[in-house]
């Protein structure tokens, strides 16, 4: 049975993530440990203890997010799992994630990155009011429609009944009336602090790329499967290009697991804490095997699915 690794995004962080990894496993412990001496602060205090509303701070939550589910991927091989993937893919911040994963960025370097991710994008939130809304009903050709008549942008598409949109704080209650008269079956207001993947990060975007352009990138040894395209990433500069362009631009998450599924994927393990991705790839591949690694046990019995494979 092939299978993907998928790693998980902001929004899924929960207060004592990673804690019972970093008890079980020397190896867990350091990488929160080196994430610490990396950002001179302790993180891992934020991970393990909170308060949730720290840990939420992306400046915070992106790096915990990262760590976190690497310290999964590292518990899950540990307790034993043979199998390579095909691939791996990563939801926003999770990009990076498997950008690690697939040997393109230095742990150091991904932490370093995804402190300075956060913060800019917090600021760039800070700068002008915005806010995202998922539709859960419509095609794309009629989000579109209502994408042009306020103003808002496709962030996310999660699965074919689900798309969020993202934009100016003042235009969501416009496109949520528009999306129900349109014959949406539900609408749902994001409690995030901005609208991320929409042009109101394009602060957020231009400072990334100027720290990007000090960060040693190389080629990924396996196929990381890019937001913004669907596709496998290139080479360290098209990565480079990619990850910017990723902050202000669409998250194809239905091409990317299209892309699994023609490669012959019919098996995922999300990494990190929550299983958003889980339920979204169910959405889009109802046939595929999904498995969770978020703690100390589910590593073991993904592990044990992994011996086999």
């Amino acid at each position: 049975m092939n299978n993907a690794y998928v790693f998980a995004g902001q929004g899924a962080q929960s207060v004592g993530m990673g804690r019972d990894l970093a008890e079980a496993y020397p190896e867990c412990k350091e990488l929160f440990a080196k994430a610490d001496e990396v950002l001179g602060r302790s993180l891992s205090k934020v991970c393990f203890e909170g308060p949730i509303e720290e840990l939420t701070r992306s400046n915070n939550c992106q790096p915990a997010i990262f760590v976190t589910s690497i310290a999964c991927l590292h518990a899950m091989r540990l307790s034993g799992a043979k199998a390579d993937p095909v691939g791996v893919a990563g939801l926003s911040l999770g990009e990076w994630t498997a950008l690690h994963a697939a040997g393109a960025i230095g742990f150091e370097d991904a932490v370093r990155v995804l402190e300075a991710r956060g913060r800019f994008m917090q600021e760039a939130c800070e700068q002008r009011q915005g806010g995202m809304v998922s539709v859960i009903g419509l095609g794309t050709d009629q989000l579109r429609k209502i994408c042009e008549m306020t103003g808002l942008e496709i962030a996310n598409m999660n699965s074919a009944e689900q798309t969020v949109l993202s934009g100016d704080k003042a235009a969501i209650a416009d496109a949520e009336r528009l999306a129900k008269e349109a014959g949406a079956k539900k609408t749902i207001v994001l409690n995030v602090a901005g609208a991320f993947h929409s042009s109101l990060m394009a602060p957020a975007a231009v400072k990334l790329e100027a720290e990007l352009a000090r960060v040693n990138i190389l080629a990924p040894g396996m196929p990381v499967v890019a937001n913004v395209t669907g596709e496998p990433h290139g080479g360290p500069d098209s990565i480079r290009r990619d990850m910017v362009r990723q902050v202000t631009g669409s998250v194809r998450w239905v091409s990317c697991v299209e892309w699994f599924k023609a490669h012959g994927v019919s098996c995922y393990v999300e990494f990190g804490p929550g299983k958003v991705l889980a339920g979204l790839i169910k959405r889009i591949d109802g046939a595929a095997a999904l498995h969770n690694v978020q703690d100390a046990a589910s590593a073991a019995k993904a592990a044990e699915v992994l011996k086999v494979q």
